[in-house]
């Protein structure tokens, strides 16, 4: 948008994207504002006056609705869900957790509205590789094979529950993006153990 919206248009510009979150930034490239305290002090109006949802500084929400996982990836970019999060949702460990776990160029751990969200750092080179990411809905999401690797990446010895549920070609065509020889032997020996289980 070029023009600056009227001022019962401001609103109904949030309303009308697909998005359920908005950074400030967001909304003022969405307002074509230049000056991002205006369109915080207006995103506060809102927040008060109970037509969007404060979640923390700089962020906001439609209504409490919210997708939970693209706040997670909005907070610190690049970042995308991984690890148990995408580890549990595809069978290959069976605990639940809470938190929803996510790769990014920090380590944290936050809580907003009673979500608790894990940050785990990688490398940059690993981050912004593509490789095994799935744009759902617009939310960056590790396949289970991305999120099996990067698991592996971060943590030295670690259980999984099912090694059934991966595609091991998938595995090794990911495999590559980590730069790494002892993670290389140690989903190597991942995957014997699976094939020796399997036989």
């Amino acid at each position: 948008m070029d023009k600056k919206p009227s001022k019962g248009e401001y609103l109904d510009i949030l309303l009308r994207s697909p998005k359920t979150i908005f950074s400030v930034k967001d909304v003022a490239l969405l307002w074509a504002e230049e000056r991002e305290q205006k369109v915080s002090s207006r995103l506060n109006k809102y927040a008060k006056a109970g037509k969007l949802f404060r979640l923390r500084r700089g962020f906001y929400a439609k209504d409490k609705d919210y997708d939970r996982f693209e706040l997670a990836t909005r907070i610190y970019t690049p970042s995308y869900v991984s690890f148990e999060t995408v580890l549990t949702r595809s069978g290959i460990n069976f605990q639940k957790y809470d938190s929803i776990f996510v790769a990014s160029y920090i380590t944290r751990e936050i809580d907003i509205e009673g979500q608790k969200i894990s940050f785990i750092r990688m490398k940059d080179y690993v981050l912004s590789n593509i490789s095994g990411i799935d744009h759902e809905k617009g939310i960056a999401v590790a396949t289970k094979e991305r999120a099996f690797l990067d698991r592996i990446y971060v943590s030295k010895d670690y259980h999984f529950d099912n090694l059934n549920a991966l595609d091991w070609n998938k595995v090794f065509e990911v495999l590559p993006i980590y730069h790494n020889k002892k993670m290389e032997k140690r989903v190597n020996d991942y995957f014997k153990f699976y094939k020796s289980s399997n036989v």
